[in-house]
């Protein structure tokens, strides 16, 4: 069954980084790619009253932009030594990013979401650009990975999950994961960062579950003790070489703080690796 995967492009160095990473890591797939600029008229917001139609000069000049934007990408695209099994779909918008993506992943069934960490702006201080954030934040219905700026695409060998096995996970929830380490031979390992030495009961339950999950797939359990979370992360993902961070974005998960506004800027070794956020299934 043909996958689909939704790729939004501000046409930056790090959305082309992303478009090419996911082409790489889904290259034996059949897919197909929906390459999405959003384009407005008022600068970077829609925060104007007065929203030009098509036919007004700023419309149609930021949409002729969008558009051939979008055409020298497809240029690019057809010089690699691409996949027959790779189709592309180019998207130009005029709407706010996330109003946009929210509607094409309803509209196609968009199955995936990944895109740059940073975008046009790319100030040096930022790691995460304030889209890429919005995006992981408000889109709860489909996986977000972000790549960042420099990434240069390896097959992921080493996917790290963090957890403190206080939620039971659902197995649907973990449906892309498992698939993505299917896919690239990955192993997971699940990271706890705790202060108690002993798991309680609930917890040894959870994790026996995850245990059932990935059974057929290589794992390991690691524990970290008496180190914050941030630190405690990114110290074992910078000496392992780790590929890829995975984690299921609730609303009030222990790891879905870090990727709160005011903790971006300190986000340290996450800048160099490739981060997945899978979405929490409602009950």
């Amino acid at each position: 069954m043909k996958k689909k995967i939704l790729l939004p492009t501000d046409f930056s160095k790090n959305a082309w980084n992303a478009i090419s990473y996911a082409i790489e890591l889904y290259k034996n797939e059949e897919c197909d790619f929906y390459i999405l600029n959003v384009f407005n008229a008022t600068g970077y917001a829609l925060e104007s009253m007065m929203i030009p139609e098509p036919g007004e000069k700023m419309y149609d000049e930021a949409k002729e932009k969008s558009e051939k934007g979008l055409g020298r990408i497809l240029q690019r695209l057809s010089f690699r030594d691409e996949s027959t099994n790779h189709k592309f779909i180019m998207i130009s918008q005029f709407n706010s990013l996330l109003e946009s993506i929210k509607d094409i992943v309803d509209k196609q069934d968009i199955e995936m979401i990944i895109m740059g960490t940073k975008g046009s702006t790319n100030a040096s201080d930022i790691i995460y650009g304030s889209n890429a954030i919005l995006v992981m934040e408000k889109i709860r219905n489909c996986p977000v990975m972000t790549i960042p700026e420099n990434t240069i695409y390896k097959e992921p060998k080493e996917i790290v999950f963090p957890t403190d096995y206080k939620t039971q996970v659902k197995r649907r929830e973990l449906q892309y994961l498992i698939e993505i380490a299917k896919i690239s031979n990955a192993a997971i390992r699940f990271l706890h960062i705790s202060e108690e030495d002993i798991l309680d009961e609930e917890q040894v339950n959870n994790q026996n579950l995850l245990k059932e999950y990935f059974e057929h797939i290589p794992h390991t359990f690691h524990t970290l003790h008496n180190v914050d979370v941030k630190g405690g992360l990114s110290a074992f993902v910078e000496s392992r070489n780790s590929d890829l961070i995975t984690f299921i974005n609730r609303k009030h998960s222990f790891f879905g703080s870090i990727f709160s506004r005011p903790m971006v800027k300190n986000l340290g070794y996450y800048s160099k690796v490739p981060v997945l956020a899978l979405h929490d299934i409602k009950n």
